[in-house]
């Protein structure tokens, strides 16, 4: 008994017997090699018609996917001078339950090309430049709910 039947508590097979095996089984099942190798290019003339098939199917997929989502992108004019809040993506690292990603509002000064704003921070006069996809537009005071609970501020955004 092989110490690897002992610890394991099957045989081992290694693997030069079991390509000896395999070799003996095709020799034996299979006893004209043309035959054999003209089905096996076969099954590969397959494999390659499904994989090109699957292709064409997720490069189809994507084109109607882009073409959906491409739909769906509302075009936003931001008009110099305008009220917009900023989206704070960094609030993830620090979460909180009832904290808004939505700082501001902010004053826009200046759009550039290609999405670059202005905004200007009135309260502390401060002017930086951001990514036009990170702000939207502020509707005003009017629909804003500030809510003040032992030291902690929240703002509540009402539709109208």
């Amino acid at each position: 008994m092989s110490p690897y039947r002992l610890v394991y508590g099957k045989a081992c097979h290694l693997p030069i017997e079991l390509e000896h095996k395999t070799f003996w089984a095709v020799k034996k099942l299979n006893f004209d090699l043309q035959k054999a190798g003209s089905a096996r290019l076969l099954q590969l003339n397959e494999l390659e018609e499904h994989r090109m098939f699957s292709y064409e199917s997720a490069k189809l997929y994507k084109e109607k996917t882009k073409a959906w989502h491409d739909k769906q992108i509302q075009k936003r004019e931001l008009i110099p001078g305008t009220e917009v809040l900023l989206f704070n993506s960094r609030l993830r690292l620090f979460p909180g339950k009832l904290k808004s990603r939505w700082s501001g509002p902010f004053k826009l000064v200046k759009v550039y090309p290609y999405g670059v704003i202005d905004l200007l921070d009135e309260r502390s006069g401060r002017e930086f430049k951001v990514n036009g996809q990170r702000v939207k537009q502020y509707w005003g005071e009017s629909l804003v709910l500030e809510i003040k609970h032992n030291g902690k501020t929240w703002l509540l955004f009402a539709k109208s």
